[in-house]
């Protein structure tokens, strides 16, 4: 062998672990649950020990099958002071009356029986 060339030395192989998790990290930690419900608390209930009172539609109560769009002083319990129709959870009606009480507004406001806007 030359002078000028040394042998390399040989380099031996590692094995790298490749670290596998077994469990999945938690979500969140608790103290960031506790903090919250400290910044924002909820608000007290308004009939405390009991379950909120489930709306009757008004319409199925008193077995009204359609609503009319001729029935103006019905009709104007439903919008808002700027004309507005109210939505089904203020006025606690089920989704089929009101589709028609939405419908029957409109037909009214067409025919000008009930206005498009209060001012």
């Amino acid at each position: 062998m030359p002078m000028n060339q040394e042998k390399a030395p040989e380099t031996a192989s590692v094995e790298i672990p490749i670290a596998v998790p077994s469990a999945p990290a938690p979500a969140a930690p608790q103290a960031a649950q506790t903090d919250r419900t400290k910044r924002f608390p909820r608000p007290p209930s308004r009939r405390p020990g009991l379950a909120p009172r489930r709306r009757v539609c008004r319409f199925c109560s008193e077995k009204i099958r359609d609503v009319d769009f001729k029935q103006v002083q019905i009709l104007r319990n439903y919008l808002m002071e700027s004309g507005k129709i109210l939505p089904a959870r203020v006025t606690g009606l089920c989704a089929r009356h009101q589709r028609q009480l939405a419908t029957a507004i409109k037909r009214a406001r067409n025919v000008s029986l009930l206005p498009y806007v209060i001012r």
